[in-house]
């Protein structure tokens, strides 16, 4: 006998989440029905893949290279599931999408409606996570593609969505209030407000405060762009925010001061991203052209 997919399932999410009850729930079943089929797979094998412990499950050097392959495996299968579900049509079948939720919010809504609407064959799948999760699902299949920062996903294909200023976001009474551009400059020994570790965005502003001479506030680090945004208002700190948000959603608040940032660092790019053995990359790059026209018409307040 040879391990199924659905015990190489099993392995992948006991590694990937170091616990069994926590490895079962995540796949909907019991935990004695998953720790007996991965007993099941290690007496097939004849080798040890996990170490059960008070501390959770540590995969053994063996169990490490199962997962690693199991991975490979599991995503080949979602690959051709995928290519097969398409067929013959243009953009038919399911499609699971990451997106970061510093773009997701403001950019897809009307993406989806235009998709569904000019193909109603396909079902999109949306999923907001980190950027480390994006490349998680990206590698081991639970994604097909992401829109992310194509620095974090090497040897991918890709299709560039659109690039985009950072903007600052300040109270009303602030001294940054004003109009127009503003120079990186003027925000020196300023605290800078931004998202938490895991996000590329917040590597970004690190890369810009150690830049100018700022400091990412030590006091908050907020959970979401509307949670920085929020806290921009009470005088807090100067929150950095990507055009695409400052231009969809911050704009409203007459509380704050929005200007964009005069800087060649100051910037970040956006890509649709994809497996480079997938077989719908033509699909994506169809896909890809629907958001880059969406993403154009967001950012025209970005231009001035």
């Amino acid at each position: 006998m040879r391990p199924t997919l659905r015990q190489l399932q099993y392995v992948v999410a006991i590694a990937e989440t170091g616990r069994f009850h926590e490895a079962a729930k995540r796949l909907h079943v019991s935990q004695p029905s998953l720790s007996a089929q991965v007993a099941d797979v290690e007496a097939q094998l004849d080798v040890k893949l996990i170490e059960r412990g008070r501390h959770g499950a540590i995969m053994t050097p063996q169990g490490e290279e199962f997962v690693k392959r199991a991975r490979m495996i599991l995503r080949n299968v979602e690959d051709l599931k995928s290519a097969m579900e398409v067929g013959a049509s243009a953009l038919a079948g399911r499609i699971r999408l990451g997106v970061l939720p510093s773009v997701g919010p403001y950019l897809l809504p009307s993406v989806v409606k235009t998709l569904h609407k000019e193909n109603p064959g396909l079902r999109l799948n949306v999923q907001e996570h980190r950027t480390i999760d994006l490349r998680t699902g990206l590698t081991d299949g639970s994604l097909d593609c992401v829109i992310s920062a194509i620095e974090d996903h090497p040897d991918t294909g890709s299709l560039m969505l659109f690039e985009e200023r950072l903007w600052i976001c300040a109270a009303s009474d602030d001294p940054l209030a004003g109009e127009g551009p503003i120079s990186i400059s003027d925000l020196k020994g300023r605290d800078l407000l931004t998202v938490g570790s895991g996000h590329r965005f917040s590597l970004i502003v690190q890369q810009l405060a150690d830049r100018m001479g700022a400091f990412i506030s030590s006091e908050y680090q907020g959970t979401s762009l509307d949670a920085v945004r929020q806290m921009a208002a009470t005088g807090a700190g100067v929150a950095i925010l990507p055009a695409l948000y400052a231009l969809s959603e911050a704009r409203r608040d007459d509380d704050l001061v929005l200007r964009p940032l005069d800087h060649p660092l100051a910037r970040r790019s956006v890509s649709l991203i994809w497996r480079n053995a997938s077989p719908l990359a033509d699909r994506f790059t169809q896909i890809g052209e629907v958001m880059k026209g969406a993403a154009t018409a967001l950012l025209v307040g970005d231009k001035v």
